[in-house]
């Protein structure tokens, strides 16, 4: 009777996900679509799965998020593939930077530093500008990704700025900033103009959240979870009455929200 498999070892698992990307890759017996991919047609996916990852972890599901990790970890592994094809690096390389980044940014852990008590952001925000100033890099707003989602990057940039003093000192005056954009809105002129102002409205908006402490990123997620959920609500009322949510008159439809509302005790409307 033959033995069980044993379970891989992390590095060989590791080594065999690499041989199959070489494969794919092979120009003589790799697939065609792999071989016709470069860093740009691969970015979406990379971003993507990133996403599928976050979904994983804020549904619960852990079969998922094993997953998804993998798919993510595939995504590391082409381009670091790919690059090695290129002559300039390889994935032993991309390892071995982040190691030493990481290590490098907690010397108080990995070297001789002492804990100076300050706060993991202090720290980081200090060996972060560190590492700017060494690339050439020394403006505040040097590194933030253009690849963030916007509202992530507006909160990204205002942090940035707030760091070196360039901030509203109180709630105050990111409140009235949004209702000066929200008469500037009202107020511009075609198409264009409208389009600035409403980007200008939506980034004040990111500055009054954060000056309650708040992550834009995931006020906003929960908002959408929650008019996702009141939505799909509305609907299945509408469909246990015989009709068709899309029927209903204006006022109707406000009829189920308000019901559908009034259905979650302590939610906020």
């Amino acid at each position: 009777m033959s033995q069980p498999a044993k379970p891989l070892t992390s590095a060989a698992a590791l080594e065999r996900l690499l041989a199959i990307m070489a494969q794919l890759r092979d120009p003589a017996s790799g697939c065609e679509w792999d071989l016709a991919q470069s860093f740009a047609t691969i970015a979406p996916y990379t971003i993507e799965e990133a996403y599928e990852v976050a979904d994983a972890i804020e549904r619960g599901d852990i079969p998922a998020l094993k997953d998804e990790l993998g798919d993510l970890l595939l995504q590391v592994v082409f381009h670091a593939q790919m690059a090695e094809e290129l002559g300039l690096f390889d994935f032993t390389d991309v390892a071995a930077a982040i190691s030493d980044k990481m290590e490098a940014r907690h010397p108080h852990i990995f070297g001789d530093a002492p804990d100076l008590g300050q706060s993991r952001e202090i720290r980081w925000e200090a060996l972060k500008t560190e590492e700017r100033a060494t690339k050439g890099t020394s403006g505040a707003m040097d590194g933030v990704a253009h690849a963030l989602p916007a509202l992530l990057r507006a909160e990204k940039l205002q942090k940035r700025a707030a760091r070196i003093g360039f901030d509203w000192p109180d709630r105050e005056g990111p409140a009235d900033k949004v209702r000066e954009e929200m008469a500037e809105l009202a107020a511009a002129n075609g198409p264009d103009h409208q389009a600035e102002e409403a980007g200008d409205l939506l980034f004040a908006a990111v500055n009054l959240v954060r000056a309650y402490g708040i992550a834009p990123e995931d006020a906003l997620r929960a908002a959408n979870r929650k008019f996702e959920r009141r939505f799909r609500a509305m609907e299945a009322l509408a469909q246990a009455s015989g009709t068709r949510f899309a029927e209903l008159t204006l006022d109707q439809q406000e009829a189920l929200w308000i019901d559908v509302k009034a259905s979650e005790p302590g939610k906020s409307p």
